[in-house]
């Protein structure tokens, strides 16, 4: 029989309980929709790895306990939206505290449990294929590009022209025409690696020119609709610039926080130096856009 608990011990416990059957359906969930086998079985081994753990804490506080229905179709939704391995990863990252806590449990089987739990990440970052970090070089080349190089332009255009309307009219033709090189440049490159790969990887997990292509195009030319967005809705093109600034240092944020979870990348440091070059282009292109100004001396 197992041993009695005083309030506090079965108190987390039965956290712990909820847990597990949370993930159990949360995992069993996403299996159902895995296209990808292997990603179904890996999925449905954790599945039952959950079931088990919240049967041996139920042992010992003798009670069901309910899944979290807020936090079961959050992580659905999150899935759906921004990939399986990102919200995957984003669960397993917000039971690391839980985790850790296993190992001040009075039971036996807690370190145990522990081990298995800490081994769900690993698995999850080796195992799992997924699209959209495939093609996450694609994404990272469309956005990088599409920061710096608009970023740099639109700082340089706003002393230029000194009109907002010239400035959201040069800056749209010159990132769409921007977007669509970097797209040609994707697909042309990732048709060399192609052949000088004979092939290379699996068809499953071959990169595909065209796929790649889209990637980088869709990602630069979204990208460049947001940094312009403010200079066609304010006539201040300081006050526009500015704007174009936050933006920048937001789309910054959301994908190195992205990519951060998903690929278990420190987010500070690659945040900052994101922010960096961007921004200490944007300031370099506005100074030789003053220069220009001022020694042309071109007035529109």
């Amino acid at each position: 029989m197992p041993e009695k608990l005083d309030q506090h011990a079965r108190a987390k416990l039965l956290t712990a309980q909820r847990n597990e059957i949370t993930e159990h359906h949360i995992y069993h969930k996403l299996s159902k929709s895995a296209k990808n086998p292997a990603n179904r079985k890996l999925l449905e081994g954790f599945s039952q790895d959950e079931l088990r753990h919240y049967g041996i804490w139920k042992k010992y506080t003798g009670e069901d306990v309910a899944p979290s229905s807020l936090k079961l179709w959050k992580f659905i939704l999150i899935a759906r939206l921004l990939g399986l391995t990102f919200s995957l990863k984003l669960m397993e990252k917000g039971e690391e505290g839980a985790q850790k806590n296993y190992g001040t449990f009075k039971v036996p089987e807690a370190a145990k449990i522990q081990k298995e739990e800490n081994s769900h990440e690993s698995k999850l970052l080796d195992l799992i294929d997924e699209q959209k970090l495939r093609y996450v070089g694609s994404i990272v080349l469309g956005l990088n590009d599409a920061l710096v190089e608009l970023t740099g332009t639109l700082a340089g255009l706003t002393f230029a022209f000194q009109n907002s309307q010239l400035i959201s009219l040069a800056g749209l033709i010159t990132g769409i025409a921007a977007a669509l090189s970097m797209g040609a440049s994707e697909y042309l490159s990732t048709k060399s690696e192609e052949a000088t790969s004979g092939g290379g990887q699996k068809d499953g997990l071959r990169k595909s020119a065209k796929k790649a292509s889209i990637y980088t195009t869709f990602t630069y030319t979204l990208t460049v609709i947001f940094l312009i967005l403010p200079f066609f809705a304010l006539k201040d093109y300081y006050i526009a610039l500015a704007w174009t600034v936050i933006n920048a240092v937001i789309v910054i944020f959301i994908y190195t926080y992205y990519i951060s979870v998903a690929k278990s990348l420190p987010f500070k440091r690659r945040f900052f130096e994101m922010i960096g070059i961007s921004l200490g282009i944007a300031a370099l292109t506005f100074i030789i856009g003053m220069l220009v100004r001022i020694f042309l001396g071109i007035n529109i």
